[in-house]
């Protein structure tokens, strides 16, 4: 069975969720992991997204700012919570679908300052990427885990508008840099979009909105992504290859959130 899993930072899930069925229509996804759903779980718009065929959930909300969520076609079993944020905020959920262990994530931004000690949502950032190192170190490589969602780190110098420029701006710093490859690491990781398309093919997944027409300036970034554990692996190369894409068409719509959806087909 081909099951479709998506990311997508949302940035509010009542303002967009007609977008999000639009998307899932033309997609044909089947698991979709949010970020940036901004509203608490009873807010959260359940009818329209049982609507679109999503009506199994998963949602970790908050008031205003953060939440994440998990909508599949397939039931969603429960996995462990991971502890990753210092703060309290709603950052991470996660469940079981098909056998896969998904775990969604939405790290912190990091402020404007790559400076631990004048800054501390820089701190958080690199707290929340060690503290969920340590959690994967030891876990089973071989059993199937997905890491997905907003992991606010562009880590390639063909993931970014302009290496030479980013490398001084918070989201591609070497500190940064350094902490996801650590993270990639404890587990053997397999980043499954650069996998389908390999550098030196460049590629964002968002876009500011300060740029009138984002395809015109392309001052972009690669900061949504999914990771495959090697034992994931077999399903993400069902077929032979990995199949992975960004949906930068849908920063086309109207009123976009400045994240585009980053799909992967597993074969479980």
């Amino acid at each position: 069975m081909r099951l479709r899993v998506a990311t997508w930072n949302i940035n509010s899930v009542r303002l967009r969720h007609e977008q999000v069925a639009r998307f899932v229509a033309e997609s044909g996804t089947d698991v979709l992991c949010l970020q940036e759903i901004k509203c608490r779980e009873g807010e959260f718009p359940r009818q329209a997204f049982a609507d679109m065929g999503l009506m199994h959930l998963k949602i970790a909300g908050q008031k205003g700012w953060h939440g994440v969520a998990i909508a599949s076609r397939l039931p969603i079993k429960d996995a462990p919570g991971l502890a990753v944020c210092r703060e309290g905020h709603a950052r991470c959920v996660s469940g079981v679908i098909a056998g896969v262990e998904v775990q969604n994530f939405y790290i912190p931004a990091g402020g404007d300052t790559p400076d631990r000690a004048l800054n501390p949502k820089f701190d958080h950032k690199l707290d929340f990427y060690e503290r969920l190192t340590a959690l994967m170190a030891p876990r089973d490589p071989s059993a199937p885990l997905l890491l997905a969602g907003d992991f606010n780190i562009a880590p390639g110098e063909h993931d970014v508008w302009s290496h030479r420029q980013m490398s001084r701006i918070v989201s591609h710093t070497p500190i940064e840099v350094a902490a996801m490859a650590e993270l990639k690491a404890s587990l053997g990781f397999t980043d499954l979009v650069r996998e389908a398309v390999p550098d030196p093919q460049k590629l964002f997944s968002w876009w500011s909105y300060r740029a009138a027409n984002f395809r015109a300036s392309n001052r972009g970034l690669r900061l949504d992504h999914l990771w495959a554990s090697p034992g994931l692996m077999g399903a993400a190369r069902g077929d032979g290859r990995v199949s992975a894409q960004v949906h930068d068409r849908v920063r086309e719509w109207e009123r976009p959130s400045d994240h585009t959806p980053v799909t992967v087909d597993l074969q479980v």
